[in-house]
């Protein structure tokens, strides 16, 4: 565990190190956010914010992760899936700076991208022999065969588009992305300990050192999260962006797709969940009722013409994130606990 830690450590520190300098480089070169038109009225103040800061926590994440690595294709792939997811996006938020405009790439090129990720990750998994098994709290297996290719398509999709969603006032998506993570780093910390057991070594034989890789990345992340909250909180010196967004989004789908807790996926990210049904909510009423259910979506924008302050909603986010997350750990202890007795 204390590679954990220290990954942990390493990453926090390099973010906190770097940011001022990271915050100056982008202000110089005049890499700021573009405000929608269409967004909430306060919103309009943030134009010109420093924007991309996911840079810092990629690159943070990768010197604490890959200096404390065990090189396990579980953690590697997880860790690839992260950087690809962040490569989208740093091209989506290029494409905004350059142009001067809030719209970046256009919808059907990210899917396009998104589709080769995953087809990266079944590669993966088909020459490892990974399985295309999902299972079901508390212990219903099911293999969906090609199937799995498409639901690794969608949560890698839905995952990335939900934390970007939620991306929309200060220190919200950062925050609640890092109580996800959290989540994950102590469900394979479980998993390893669990390994260790006489329990899971009779049947299996072997201490499952890819939890402990993922573990070690999510660590790795968690205090590269924590060193950009420590900018991005209210009011933000920097926006992760795009960059940031699909990067956290693509840990997240990864931590799932290869941790086999892609069910439990829907409590871990919670937020992210609401965030984007709420959008679709929105949509779908108006284009056939020509009704809102919201004021404005996001549903975080709605509580926002609803006076409430960033820092309220961004607080009881967290809040509602914390508990799916515990919801969600609870679950997942409740079916690997016969190994720890």
């Amino acid at each position: 565990m204390a590679r954990v830690l220290a990954a942990a450590i390493i990453a926090l520190v390099i973010s906190v190190l770097l940011g001022p300098r990271f915050i100056a480089f982008l202000r110089r070169n005049e890499f700021g956010q573009q405000i929608r038109e269409e967004g909430p009225e306060r919103h309009v103040a943030k134009q010109g914010t420093p924007t991309m800061g996911g840079l810092l926590i990629v690159v943070a994440a990768a010197v604490g992760y890959l200096a404390l690595s065990r090189w396990t294709v579980a953690g590697l792939t997880v860790f690839g899936i992260t950087l690809a997811c962040a490569t989208i996006g740093f091209l989506d938020d290029l494409t905004k700076i350059t142009h001067r405009r809030s719209l970046g790439l256009a919808g059907r090129w990210k899917l396009l991208l998104l589709a080769g990720v995953t087809f990266g990750v079944g590669v993966v998994v088909e020459h490892y022999d990974i399985g295309t098994t999902i299972v079901i709290p508390p212990h219903l297996e099911i293999d969906l065969s090609w199937g799995w290719y498409a639901l690794a398509f969608v949560i890698i999709a839905g995952a990335t588009n939900g934390v970007n969603l939620t991306d929309g006032i200060d220190g919200l998506a950062a925050g609640t992305g890092l109580i996800a993570l959290v989540t994950f780093t102590a469900m394979n910390i479980l998993t390893y300990i669990r390994s260790g057991q006489p329990a899971f070594a009779d049947m299996f034989g072997a201490l499952d050192v890819s939890a402990l890789d993922q573990a070690i990345l999510g660590g790795a992340l968690i205090g590269a999260c924590i060193g950009f909250l420590w900018f991005n909180a209210f009011p933000a010196e920097v926006f992760m962006g795009d960059t940031g967004a699909m990067a956290l989004g693509g840990a997240l789908a990864g931590f799932a797709i290869f941790s086999n807790t892609e069910i439990l996926l829907v409590l871990v990210g919670g937020i992210f969940v609401i965030e984007a049904l709420s959008v679709m909510l929105q949509v779908i009423s108006f284009k056939y009722w020509g009704r809102r259910i919201f004021l404005m979506a996001p549903i975080h924008h709605h509580f926002e013409m609803k006076a409430w302050s960033e820092t309220k909603i961004m607080l009881r986010f967290w809040i509602i994130g914390a508990i799916l997350g515990g919801i969600a750990f609870a679950v997942y202890y409740s079916s690997i606990k016969d190994f720890l007795a």
